[in-house]
């Protein structure tokens, strides 16, 4: 499973640094994309046909502004999709359902690599609400709200002046004790006013 998670983050890596990022000026911008995510249950002694992790699809939006080629601010918000898991143990059967969204702002640092391509680094806050939901023995389950560290590395590629496209690693804040894991990839797009 660890050989799996490391040959992902490799592909993903080597996937941005060779064919994504932008070199802008300053200015505003707002943005849009898809999230991977990935969700975790660990009831303990538990036995399903579900499976108990796996990865949904979730969506972003964001907003920032470049105050030059290299320094901006940004901040977003990401809904991280739900999943949920059934499952059966000796004492009895039970589901849980986890929905996550989250916020963050931070201050971003880009390195242009050519006119079109940089890479870049963001660090700030994250605020995320996991709620977690259940049936059977898992009724009376509940989420909770975590505030933590915002971390992304990624890189986009100017396709002109105005769009550019993005793809990152995302961590935002903690993981929660049941479902949505803290770190994900999300691939977007730009447009810069």
């Amino acid at each position: 499973m660890m050989k799996k998670k490391i040959l992902f983050a490799m592909i993903a890596s080597v996937t941005a640094l060779t064919g994504m990022s932008a070199a802008h000026a300053e200015g505003a911008y707002v943005g849009a994309g898809v999230t991977g995510n990935r969700y975790n249950f660990d009831i303990p002694g538990a036995t399903s046909a579900d499976n108990h992790s796996g990865y949904k699809a979730g969506a972003k939006i964001f907003a920032g502004y470049d105050f030059d080629k290299t320094w901006a601010i940004e901040g977003g918000y990401a809904d991280f999709g739900s999943k949920d898991y059934s499952y059966v143990t000796g004492a009895g059967n039970g589901s849980v359902k986890s929905d996550s969204h989250g916020y963050y702002l931070a201050g971003k640092a880009t390195m242009p690599v050519t006119d079109k391509v940089g890479v870049f680094g963001k660090l700030g806050v994250a605020k995320v609400k996991n709620s977690l939901s259940g049936t059977g023995l898992s009724t009376g389950i509940s989420g909770n709200d975590k505030t933590g560290v915002y971390a992304s590395v990624g890189a986009q590629y100017a396709i002109n002046e105005k769009v550019s496209l993005t793809a990152e690693v995302e961590h935002f804040g903690k993981s929660a004790d049941q479902g949505r894991k803290a770190t994900g990839l999300a691939l977007g797009a730009r447009y810069n006013f």
